[in-house]
């Protein structure tokens, strides 16, 4: 959410002369953007904000801002307090951004944190901020009403809202006509979506909405996040079965496997109906993959609590998770009503015992998909090798394949009206960012794939392939 935030933000700076530098050093004006969900991700950005008053200090006509959610809950502390900064602002007020900044320029300081129930940015379009032009984000909705006792989320981003879904389809085509290759719909809850001016309107849920994306954009890989156990339907999930171009890849947050800590956390659902909601994926979709988030040490959490939890990934048979121990976040349900009483040590412990787990999972989960034959979309060239390209497959898991391929050793091209489906004859061949390209798998570990192009499927490799065949009847 925050980077799609920053992208919304750097549109609207844009349109009063502003203009991207990658470097601190270069720059007016740095604003960053936060979160407090965890306790250590606020630490980590006050050690930001001091680096960038450390550049500052040498660079007089720097203003240095904070934005989002510790914009909204530190404005006082940020502010008058430490005197760390120039403006604060929080997530429904970007758009009175240049406004606040001609008033730092005057030499004062500003804020603006207040809360909106109307809010989507709905018609901004985003600037894509360190894009490889093949996979974007759309939010779809913002804010958040379920109130998790362990969250801050809806005291920093508001209560729910849904954009229009007209302009959420027409962002998305603007983006599959400039080429990109995957979107991902964004919201805290997108299960929660619905939209619905007046009485005469039918009512469009998130099934209806992916639908229409997915109508609207078939060249698109489609996926979301994040989803909320009790809100999720089977018609969304019939919807996921019905389109080849919807990811077939579902984050479901568990937090605890546990009841009693669910009905603590204030999660609005059971165990049972968790994994009810998993059957029907599996019922659906038995190749969609799942990944999930797990809190270990929250308030009153028992060993046997954690054991429960440990029990129901297993059974799950995640593809990844992510995980946390529990820090006890200001004006949450939990922080005013259940001590934070569970040893750090007992919480160590038991994320350690929940990562190896996972690890255990994923592993076994990778290496379900050999010898099989998956599509991957590249994304960029590998970190670890610049003869390799990464890219993912529809279940979202990593995939690393040889940069240059020999044509001529292709088992197939896909048929258009201007590429012939013939290997013959062809060189060698370069993938790039975008290319849509059929893979068998050949090795896995708990994190990645490993993978032998077979076949290509893009415009992109397709038309250099009939520039190659072009050449060779030249030179004939």
């Amino acid at each position: 959410m925050n980077f799609s935030d920053s992208e919304i933000v750097a549109s609207i700076l844009s349109k009063d002369g502003y203009t991207p530098t990658d470097k601190a050093e270069n720059a007016d004006l740095v604003l960053l953007n936060t979160c407090s969900i965890r306790e250590k991700a606020e630490y980590t950005v006050l050690q930001r904000i001091n680096e960038m008053n450390t550049i500052k200090s040498r660079n007089k006509g720097m203003k240095v801002g904070v934005l989002g959610c510790m914009a909204e809950r530190m404005r006082e502390d940020l502010l008058e307090k430490k005197k760390v900064v120039d403006l604060v602002v929080g997530p429904d007020a970007y758009r009175t951004l240049p406004d606040l900044l001609e008033q730092v320029g005057t030499g004062q300081k500003a804020v603006n944190v207040l809360l909106s129930r109307e809010e989507t940015y709905g018609e901004i379009e985003p600037v894509r901020l360190n894009s490889n032009g093949v996979t974007a984000f759309v939010t779809i909705m913002r804010g958040c009403d379920n109130m998790c006792a362990f969250c801050v989320v809806p005291f920093t981003r508001g209560r729910e809202r849904s954009r229009e879904p007209s302009t959420i389809v027409d962002e998305c085509k603007t983006l599959a006509v400039k080429g990109y290759g995957e979107v991902t719909l964004l919201g805290q809850n997108v299960d929660s979506f619905k939209w619905k001016l007046t009485e005469e309107e039918a009512l469009v849920d998130f099934a209806d909405l992916l639908e229409m994306v997915a109508l609207a954009c078939p060249t698109l890989r489609i996926r979301y996040s994040t989803s909320h156990p009790k809100d999720m339907t089977d018609k969304v999930l019939a919807v996921m079965a019905k389109y080849e171009n919807i990811a077939k890849y579902i984050h479901l947050p568990v937090q605890s496997g546990s009841n009693e800590v669910l009905h603590r956390m204030n999660r609005g659902y059971t165990r049972e109906w968790y994994l009810d909601r998993i059957s029907s994926i599996r019922k659906h979709m038995p190749d969609c993959a799942l990944s999930t988030d797990v809190i270990t040490g929250f308030c009153g959490e028992t060993e046997e609590d954690h054991q429960q939890t440990l029990r129901l990934m297993e059974e799950v048979g995640y593809d990844m998770a992510f995980m946390f121990k529990y820090s006890e976040r200001p004006k949450t349900l939990a922080a005013r009503k259940y001590p934070d009483e569970v040893p750090e040590e007992a919480k160590g412990r038991r994320l350690q015992e929940v990562i190896n787990t996972q690890r255990t999972l994923s592993s076994a989960r990778m290496a379900t998909y050999m010898d099989s034959a998956r599509e991957v979309l590249i994304e960029g060239i590998s970190k670890r090798s610049e003869e390799h390209m990464f890219g993912r497959i529809s279940q979202g898991a990593v995939t690393i394949v040889s940069r240059t391929l020999n044509g001529a050793g292709l088992a197939h091209l896909q048929v258009s009206n201007d590429v012939s489906s013939e290997t013959t004859g062809l060189g060698e061949i370069e993938l790039i960012p975008g290319d849509l390209v059929d893979v068998k798998i050949i090795s896995s570990t708990a994190g990645a794939l490993k993978g032998e192009v077979v076949g290509l499927r893009t415009v992109r490799s397709l038309a250099q392939l009939k520039e190659k065949r072009t050449e060779g009847t030249a030179a004939e």
